[in-house]
């Protein structure tokens, strides 16, 4: 191979430096570092095609090198991190790019423009070959609990920015890199750093409230100091500019000025000034031995693995015999397509050449024409360039860089731009490009080089030849990119539109260009390039040819949308699905094109006489790009009563216990813990039909894989291969699969690369039977499980009768993916002897996992232990469905006598485990003239899956919140859960109240729009009183929603805001803003009245230590937290002498899962029972020495032989409801709240923004305010996600096409509401739960629906200009796409649907 003889010939290379650096204050005189010594390697004494990274252990100061000699070329830096080094704080959350919890800091000197970079990447894709010469900064090299936190950690921990802590560490190293890059940030940085980062549990707003104290414009509200806004400047009516925050909300602060406010509020959730300051010059210096080595010079290298090998040329002149030699390699800088395409795509590349070191692909060159950017320059050094280049020539030069810039300024996220080569962005050839439409309409030059030479070709419409193929040579090699300068007269405009503004892939994008003959509005050139539109970037040729010499007027508008209506047509059938949207999106975006060169010619020609028609005044808006205002916020809470003990910390806002240890990555996740010695690895064989007949498994092949151990099926279970909450599942399936991720079998090897090779290897047969998939085909097949719920009262017919009034519509609910950063993982130790295991897992529940694994086994409950630690994340995804994996994982165990680990990967784990229930609701409703309700006929239909297991208690919840707040006095309610051939759904935070109160909104608003009411109106006459009977007959006492109300109308403004929006829609026609105020009201119980007990133990060790265990697990919500502080004040000691280690079945047996918003309720109570029993036995020592500490206390009842040990026990009393009958009590309380939110949209691309959200919510007396506000604002965006965003697409055969968060996406930073305010309603105790609290985990959830009905609303005004005041149906989610198609206008139409029935779609409605 020439490669080995060119690594051979190599005098020397160096070692790789793996930086996991010291920070934080004052640094010792010798920081410790984790990197190699920069010694030359000679390539001898190593295998002829290798060459040796060098890494070193942290902690030392002066470390030697440690030198890999085997470095495989698929191997990433975080598989390099997490195995090789045991640097667990790195986490894996997707795989491919696109959560962040990978972050890490890459470190290097650019020799091309002889400066030191620091810049983030995503070590889940980048290849430790790529890392010669580089520093990586890890978390765990920033900071610690040992020594001292970096103030990035310190300060996402103490603002309470961290709940389950698994994507912490990848924020945390986002903004360390923003700070050692520019330690003086302006807000907007921030914000821009983080758009590569999810977060699933927090809801974003108290990270960026944390981070906000290192940006130069942060200052006490979060608008610009002292400007338009500020609460220091103008006080209004409103919640988030009525706090001064003047002296920690003490006496002096406005808040507490008010005389309707007889208790302390606080709007203080931490306290800045205790913050350590940031010191950049404390930061470790970059590594002078590689400055020395860099300068150097590169020598060609090459790594060779199993399968892969990697050439890295240090000339253009190697680069091009390489490609010669091998013209089906791949180059590859930064990995982020190929890494993909390789890991979760099952390509194979077996030659990689990375061409990152060629000088004359890093090389950017001004010439006359334009600027020419080689290859390899990544998309973010393209950004920076053209920001300063756009400063510094003629506005007209700049039209194309600016359309550049727009499309960059949403592509991707930093940690992909960062090292994503402009060249691999043209070379991929994606039809779904942001960059490729801007460039092809620009007319950008591309030079080629070759053995034959070089060739410049123009970017044109004939460049892309197919399906990610151009007509570059495969020998060829694209060395260089120009984008022309924009001569006088030629506008330019850029446009995408995606589910999700930051990060997201386009569903539609576009470049536009248009020339204009000198001085007039005649049209000389025009291009219109399209992504999304075909297999390939095209341009709209004979449109643009039909337009040229025409002049830019309403006609040439006209004929241009009928042209590219008929031109960019799409199959009903075309792949992406979305048609008329993405039909429509062309329109749309060219009208906006029009309207905006229209308002420069206009603006460029102002001395010439009616040289074009000007754009109308309420059209302009639509011109304009999309804009944020930095966030603002206030979160109110009371404050705790003036004599409370300093040392009782219940109310107050105490962090998270682990969010330091999070903040530094040393909290211990399953995955994290240490590997055994003899440990395997298992991966999954699952079905690829959604329902089948399994003729024969055939693992043969995958024997011959490298490292293969054993192949687990259905045969080897040792006890009962039936599982399943209701015992309708199977741990392997045997004959038949009944959906498309059913679990057959599994691979152990002895890596996890090993065992994933080895389980595509299994071949197995199948014979297809039909599936049904959908709701729709469900009820017309009658496919349903077998118990059908109905809730009845009152006399439905008559109650239709006396109606003014009746209305008949269905809506139809999508389903959500959990979408914990932490996937479902199961590390299972068999003990060899008795059938004894130690499973340690991510789960909610340990009983029924325990239960399970025991029953696979074949040995009684006692043999199996459950550990869990923490969680990264939950929503009721690991209340059961974990045990499917677990099983699994221990049968295997059991057969191969070793230690088993399993951590699903994000595809996996999303395509196996299952989600919310989607729902469909048919609904009939009688009301009167003024809005009143009088008679309800609701079904509701969810699609459960391919097993019961939670959805007849799903189903039962959503008939118990079919009112959601509303007083119903005839009701007649049905609940009928569908079998379909999907993966089973399951619990998720809301447990079907949400789906049963966004119907009765729909019927909600239909019926004010009926009434031609105000909606706020007609819900404020529906609501409950107190003393009211619900429609289950269940007494409603401690009715707070009222006061919730018109506190949320009084803080939001709500009246003078609707005005305010009234006058923006008629003064706009392309954006709408809309507004809405929901209540909800949600019951506090497991429906299954068992389930509503605990357990605690607590341990008193004689130096007064208390170690605290309760049936619940910890997931993010804070309640191992909340548990200390109700121990603390039960037994009166300190919260720092009480430590919670793990939640397990041999502590702890029989517990509920942690689940339904009550386990603060009933473990709080179980710990509180245990307490007392210890101080009552403490009494009598306590009598006789009253003066005692609680040291001594406890020194003398060990020594008097008192038990320091106890148990606790608590269940809810008097819960059981008949459905039957109609009586009894389903819960134990209700918790109330109530949410206005605004929203603006586009009514031409279906974009929304959400522009404010006022939240109040009643939480009883919060336990701690920072953890109930942090479930609040996480609950509420997850519904944002729910009703505005998160849409699962399945094909008609049932397989699942959003497998990750490259196709499926959660709310992000920039998602958030711009102004969020929560408040916690004062004065309310509840009599029914710990120290007067509430639960507060699921209930604020269906808030978000404010958003969705708030969207509607908007809709509702771009429909009236359109001549539509009739209600109209919008399904959930509102994403883009519905938004567009419900705002009916002159583009929809001309791009009508195609008939129902007469295509096979991509996608369907499950």
């Amino acid at each position: 191979m020439a490669a080995a003889a060119a690594a051979a010939a190599a005098p020397s290379c160096s070692s790789f430096f793996g930086c996991a650096s010291w920070g934080g204050g004052k640094a010792p005189a010798s920081p410790p570092r984790l990197h190699a010594a920069g010694r030359d390697v000679p390539a001898a004494s190593l295998p002829a095609t290798r060459c040796s990274p060098g890494f070193a252990s942290p902690g030392k100061e002066h470390p030697p090198a440690v030198v890999e000699k085997d470095v495989d070329p698929e191997t990433t830096l975080l598989t390099y991190l997490r195995r090789k080094l045991g640097l667990c704080g790195t986490k894996l959350g997707c795989g491919e790019g696109g959560c962040g919890a990978c972050t890490v800091m890459i470190s290097k000197y650019d020799p091309f423009r002889k400066k030191i970079l620091h810049h983030t990447a995503n070590a889940c894709l980048f290849p430790v070959c790529a890392l010669h010469h580089v520093a990586v900064t890890t978390v765990e090299g920033i900071g610690n609990t040992k020594s001292r936190l970096h103030p990035v950690q310190e300060r996402i921990a103490k603002s309470h920015g961290s709940q389950c802590g698994f994507c912490t560490p990848g924020i945390v190293m986002s903004m360390y890199t923003l700070l050692r890059n520019n330690p003086e940030p302006q807000m907007e940085d921030i914000e821009d750093a983080f758009q590569g980062n999810l977060c699933r549990c927090t809801g974003y707003r108290p990270i960026l409230e944390g981070y906000r104290t290192f940006a130069k414009d942060w200052n006490c509200c979060g608008r610009v100091a002292n400007g338009t806004g500020c609460c220091r400047s103008e006080r209004e009516n409103s919640m988030n500019r009525s706090c001064c925050r003047g002296k920690a909300n003490g006496p002096g602060c406005c808040v507490n000025g008010k005389d309707d406010n007889p208790k302390m509020l606080s709007s203080s959730l931490f306290n800045p000034s205790e913050f350590q300051p940031l010191d950049p010059t404390q930061e470790p210096i970059f590594p002078p031995e590689l400055m020395t080595q860099s300068n150097k010079g590169q020598k060609q290298m090459s790594f060779k693995g199993e399968r892969v090998t990697w050439i890295q040329p240090a000339t253009l002149k190697e680069l091009v015999a390489l490609k010669s030699q091998y013209p089906n390699a791949k180059l590859v800088v930064g990995n982020t397509e190929v890494g993909i395409e390789m890991r979760l795509k099952n390509m194979l590349y077996p030659v990689i050449i990375a061409p990152a070191w060629i000088s004359e692909m890093n090389a950017v060159q001004h010439t006359e024409t334009g600027i020419t950017f080689g290859a390899a320059c990544t998309l973010s050094s393209v950004e920076e360039v053209l920001k300063k280049v756009v400063t510094e020539i003629p506005c007209y030069k700049a039209e194309a860089f600016h359309a550049v810039l727009e499309q960059l300024r949403w592509f991707a996220g930093p940690q992909i731009r960062n090292v994503a080569a402009l060249g691999g962005n043209i070379m991929t050839a994606s039809p779904i490009s942001d960059l490729n439409p801007v460039l092809m309409a620009s007319g950008s030059k591309l030079t080629l080089v070759s053995n034959e030479g070089k060739r410049t070709i123009t970017m044109d419409e004939k460049f892309f030849t197919g399906y990610r193929k151009t007509i570059v040579k495969p020998e060829e090699i694209l060395l260089s990119v120009e984008i022309p300068y924009s001569k006088k007269g030629e506008y330019f405009s850029a446009f995408k539109q995606a589910s999700r503004r930051e990060d997201d892939i386009a569903i539609v994008t576009c470049g536009m260009r248009v020339l204009f003959q000198d001085g007039t509005s005649q049209v000389e050139e025009i291009k219109l390039s399209y992504g999304g539109m075909a297999p390939t970037t095209v341009l709209a040729l004979k449109t643009c040819q039909e337009l040229a010499g025409r002049h830019w007027n309403e006609k040439l508008l006209q004929d241009a949308c009928r042209l590219l209506a008929s031109e960019m047509d799409l199959s009903p059938s075309a792949p992406g699905g979305m048609v008329d949207f993405r039909r429509t999106l062309t329109l749309s975006f060219f009208f906006k094109f029009y309207l905006t060169v229209l308002q420069k010619l206009n603006k460029n020609h102002s001395g010439t006489t009616n040289l074009c028609e000007p754009v109308p005044p309420n059209y302009i808006s639509a011109t304009e790009l999309f804009h944020k205002d930095p966030i603002a916020n206030v979160q109110l809470f009371q404050e705790v009563p003036s004599g409370q003990a300093v040392e009782d910390t219940v109310g107050r806002p105490l962090v998270h216990v682990s969010a330091a240890k999070q903040a530094c990555g040393e909290a211990v996740y399953c995955d994290d813990i240490p590997h055994y010695e003899n440990e395997l690895y298992l991966t999954l064989v699952t079905s690829t039909k959604a329902h089948a007949k399994i003729l024969s498994i055939d693992a043969s092949e995958a024997r011959s894989v490298p490292g293969f151990v054993c192949f687990v099926s259905a045969k080897d279970v040792p006890g009962s291969n039936i599982t399943g909450i209701a015992n309708d599942e199977t741990v392997f399936a045997e004959d038949v699969v009944t959906c498309i991720g059913h679990i057959i079998g599994a691979v152990v090897a002895d890596t996890q690369e090993h065992s994933r090779r080895a389980a595509k290897a299994v071949k197995i047969e199948y014979e297809e039977l039909k599936p049904i998939v959908t709701i729709q085909e469900a009820i017309e097949e009658k496919s349903f499980f077998k118990s059908i719920k109905r809730i009845n009262k009152g006399d439905v017919k008559k109650g239709f009768e006396e109606s003014d009034h009746i209305l008949e519509g269905e809506m139809y609910l999508g389903g959500q993916e959990h979408f914990y950063l932490e996937t479902h993982c199961t590390v299972a130790v068999p003990k060899g002897e008795d059938g004894e295991m130690e499973l340690f897992v991510s789960t909610q529940n340990l009983m029924k996992t325990q239960e399970f694994v025991a029953s696979a086994l074949g040995v009684p409950s006692n043999r199996v232990v459950v550990r869990v630690k923490r969680m990264g994340g939950g929503f009721g995804g690991k209340e059961t469905r974990n045990t499917i994996l677990t099983t699994v994982v221990a049968v295997a165990a059991c057969k191969s006598g070793c230690p088993v680990r399993c951590m699903l990967d994000r595809d996996e784990d999303m395509l196996i485990s299952g989600g919310r229930h989607p729902f469909l609701g048919r609904y009939k409703v009688g009301f009167m003239k003024n809005g009143k309700v009088r008679s309800l006929e609701v079904s509701y239909y969810s699609n459960g899956g391919n097993s019961i297991d939670l959805s007849y208690g799903v189903m039962d919840r959503a008939l118990f919140h079919l009112d959601n707040s509303y007083n119903i006095p005839n009701v007649s309610s049905v609940g009928t859960v569908c079998k379909t051939n999907l993966p089973s759904n399951t619990a998720f935070r809301g447990f079907g109240g949400p789906q049963g109160m966004m119907i009765a909104e729909c019927w909600m608003s239909d019926i004010a729009l009926k009434c031609g009411l105000p909606p706020e109106e007609v819900r404020k006459l529906n609501l409950y009183n107190e003393g009211d009977l619900t429609h289950f007959n269940q007494k409603l006492e401690g009715f707070t929603l009222r006061r919730c109300w018109d506190e949320c109308l009084s803080s939001s403004s709500y009246h003078a805001r609707k005005k305010e929006i009234e006058d923006f829609n008629k003064q706009n026609r392309w954006k709408k803003r809309g507004m809405c105020i929901i209540p909800t009201k949600f019951g506090i119980s497991f429906t299954v009245p068992f389930l509503n007990q605990a357990g605690a133990l607590v341990h008193v060790y004689t130096d007064g230590s208390v170690l605290l265990t309760h049936g619940g697990t910890e997931m993010g919500q804070g309640l191992h937290t909340k548990m200390i502080q109700v121990a603390s004040r039960s037994l009166g000691v300190p919260t720092s002498k009480i430590y919670i280690s793990e939640t397990s079945t041999n502590t702890v047996p029989n517990t509920s899962p942690t689940a339904a918003s009550v386990s603060a309720d009933i473990n709080g109570m179980a710990i509180h029972n245990a307490c007392q029993t210890i101080l009552k036995r403490l009494e009598p020592i306590k009598e006789s020495n009253p003066k005692g500490s609680w040291e001594d206390w406890i020194k003398a009842a060990y020594e008097n032989c008192v038990s320091l040990s106890a148990t606790g026990f608590y269940r809810i009393p008097d819960l059981g409801y008949d459905f039957e009958k109609n009586e009894g009590k389903p819960f134990c309380y209700f918790s109330y709240g109530v949410a206005c939110s605004e929203v603006e949209i586009d009514c031409l691309t279906g974009d929304h923004k959400n522009i404010r959200t006022d939240i109040v919510m009643d939480v009883g007396t919060s336990l701690n305010p920072a953890i109930d506000i942090g479930q609040v604002e996480g609950a509420f965006v997850q519904g944002l996600g729910l009703f505005t965003m998160e849409e699962l697409r399945y094909s008609p055969e049932g397989n699942l096409y959003t497998r990750g968060p490259g196709m499926y996406k959660i709310p992000a930073f920039g998602d958030i509401p711009t102004e969020f305010n929560v408040s916690l309603l004062r004065d309310c105790p509840n009599s029914k739960a710990v120290y007067s609290s509430k639960a507060v985990g699921e209930p604020p959830l269906f808030l978000s629906a404010s958003v969705f009905y708030a969207i509607k609303d908007a809709i509702c005004s771009a429909r009236k200009e359109s001549g539509l005041t009739e209600p109209f149906r919008l399904d959930s989610p509102a994403t883009p796409e519905r938004i567009r198609n419900a705002c009916v206008d002159i583009f929809t139409k001309m791009c009508p649907s195609a008939e129902p029935g007469t295509f096979k779609p991509w996608s369907v409605r499950v």
